[in-house]
């Protein structure tokens, strides 16, 4: 319980306790003028009557203002509710966006690899090519130069020996 309302329920027992107390004064006749006319009635009793009728109309507007808080906040978690399912909608949709993206773009980096992978293979053929053309034209010639050194020296161990000069 909070305390104003502690508070509160302490004040209205001290009134009851005040009027159990004081009820022959309340309840004793006084003249009260109404303004056209003069009658006899206990003062006590119809401030008391007052007292009440006042705190009943309070406590009914409190009630009604809990009541009107109430719906509104219920209101306003529906609409909570509602936005918060808009909002997981649009968020869904971006990730399906986001998915398809990547996915798009993982295919064409793909393709990309595919095509580079091809042109490097082609590059890496044409160099093997030139590198054995290069190697066998490499060897002819060292072959052509071998040949041509026994050509050389099978002259020179067949001519005549010269003889020395003295």
């Amino acid at each position: 319980m909070k305390y104003r309302t502690l508070l509160l329920l302490i004040a209205l027992a001290a009134l009851a306790v005040f009027a159990a107390l004081n009820w022959s004064v309340i309840m004793s006749p006084t003249p009260l003028s109404l303004g056209f006319a003069v009658v006899q009635a206990p003062l006590g009793l119809i401030m008391l009557g007052v007292l009440v009728c006042l705190t009943a109309l309070f406590l009914m507007y409190v009630v009604t203002l809990q009541a009107s808080v109430v719906l509104e906040a219920r209101r306003h978690a529906r609409e909570i509710h509602a936005n918060r399912a808009l909002a997981d909608k649009g968020e869904a949709s971006r990730f399906t966006e986001l998915r398809a993206f990547l996915a798009e773009e993982l295919n064409r980096m793909a393709s990309q690899d595919t095509e580079a992978r091809a042109a490097v293979l082609a590059r890496l053929d044409q160099l093997d090519r030139d590198l054995r053309a290069a190697l066998e034209q490499s060897a002819t010639t060292l072959s052509a130069y071998i040949g041509e050194l026994e050509d050389r020296l099978d002259r020179g161990a067949y001519a005549p020996a010269s003889p020395p000069n003295s």
